[in-house]
């Protein structure tokens, strides 16, 4: 690709050489990408119930990424129009500050066992408490391979809850699940400890299973962007940046604001989840819970300025991912999208994520703060709806371009304009 050409005005195929070339793709895993090679019927039927086919979606590039001094190319899974067009351009801009710095917290994943009918819970809370280490002992070894990587149990906390039908205890097994996204190796955990808790306490335990809201396993990035680099035609970098955070504030103050503020976060991070075979319901729920921790539901980023005025962000959230088991690794399209970012840890995968999510969240606010949503969304959702009234070819470029300069993006009016363009 010369200095001249756009990666998004290549070709898919010279999209995919550029990228081949820089992160060393062979045919077959080109293959696990285009259809001919990816997951197939009998490897999906051995994935769930009831399966009668395929469904596919695109999988986009997100480019411009900076992360802890390294550049990343981030594969994206998504069907909406302009999230990866945003992300990208956000990091080029966040690039220009020294990029995003990242971090990840141990993969410490909480296993929950819900202990019912105690006639004294407070002596229940203390024989467990002084049995901890036999506990932890008995789930030491469950899982030899999590075991021979350093993983394992890391603690047992009891709690007391005060519910609607009375008092219960919850304990809480610590568990590393090194990178794992870890629920089968907790959960796997908490059913060989039930027994065992009953007969310490006498009570009964009825639930036992990993918690999803994985605040001991958070992801954080945070960037600076220099205040000349937001200037764009029409608008100062002042007003850019001060249009950004009384965007954010809107969100940090109000719940209604705050759901649409952290679905566009989510955008980036779902996105990247779904390429690489990773739960991304379970991401999404611990990062709905952890926004609500405080007890009103907020914005999970915080955008402000330095001292010189640049524009400043921070993302936090639970990010319970792995790179070895389930989807990740029977998935062929995974295993290729973790390739391309050259992933070698979960951690490593959480930096990358929680950064996307960061930029996502900018690209957002500059839109709103700024033009409007619309105007980028809506040019490139042209596409779309020329494809779907029914244009091949060259000719969804063309209706595109007719409806963005018509502000007329419809598929009414795109059917209009296929029909007179060609019965020319």
């Amino acid at each position: 690709m010369s200095d001249k050409e756009k990666f998004y005005d290549l070709s898919v195929d010279e999209r995919f050489r550029v990228i081949a070339e820089k992160t060393g793709l062979s045919e077959s895993e080109r293959n696990t990408l285009d259809g001919t090679g990816g997951l197939d019927i009998d490897q999906a039927d051995h994935m769930i119930e009831n399966v009668i086919g395929m469904y596919n979606l695109p999988m986009g590039i997100a480019r411009n990424f900076l992360i802890n001094g390294c550049d990343v190319l981030v594969p994206m899974v998504i069907e909406e129009p302009s999230v990866v067009a945003g992300a990208s351009f956000m990091a080029r801009i966040v690039r220009s500050g020294g990029g995003f710095v990242a971090s990840a917290q141990p993969p410490e994943m909480i296993g929950q066992i819900q202990l019912l009918n105690l006639d004294d819970p407070d002596d229940a809370l203390k024989r467990l408490e002084g049995q901890r280490q036999n506990l932890l002992r008995e789930v030491d070894g469950i899982d030899p391979v999590l075991q021979k990587l350093g993983g394992g149990p890391r603690d047992l906390i009891v709690r007391k809850l005060d519910t609607p039908i009375g008092v219960m205890l919850v304990i809480h097994l610590i568990y590393d699940v090194r990178d794992a996204m870890g629920a089968n190796a907790v959960n796997t955990a908490v059913e060989r400890l039930a027994p065992l808790v009953e007969s310490i306490t006498g009570g009964r335990v009825l639930l036992r299973i990993l918690s999803n809201l994985a605040d001991r396993r958070l992801a954080r990035a945070e960037c600076a962007v220099p205040l000349a680099s937001l200037e764009f035609t029409g608008y100062s970098p002042e007003a850019v940046r001060d249009g950004i955070i009384n965007a954010w504030a809107f969100a940090a103050a109000d719940p209604y604001r705050a759901a649409t503020h952290n679905k566009g976060i989510m955008n980036g991070i779902d996105a990247v989840l779904l390429a690489t075979g990773n739960d991304w319901r379970a991401v999404e729920a611990g990062a709905h819970a952890y926004a609500a921790r405080n007890g009103q539901y907020t914005s999970l980023t915080t955008w402000g300025k330095d001292d010189n005025g640049n524009l400043t962000g921070i993302l936090e959230l639970p990010m319970a991912v792995g790179i070895i088991g389930g989807a990740t690794r029977v998935h062929p399209a995974a295993k290729t999208a973790l390739k391309i970012m050259g992933v070698k840890t979960a951690a490593q995968l959480a930096e990358i994520i929680v950064s996307v999510g960061l930029a996502q969240n900018l690209a957002a606010l500059r839109a709103l703060s700024t033009e409007g949503i619309q105007k980028g969304h809506m040019s490139l959702h042209a596409r779309q709806v020329a494809a779907a009234a029914g244009a091949e070819g060259e000719m969804i470029e063309r209706l595109a371009e007719q409806m963005v300069e018509d502000k007329k993006i419809r598929i009414d009016y795109a059917e209009k304009l296929l029909r007179e363009l060609t019965s020319k």
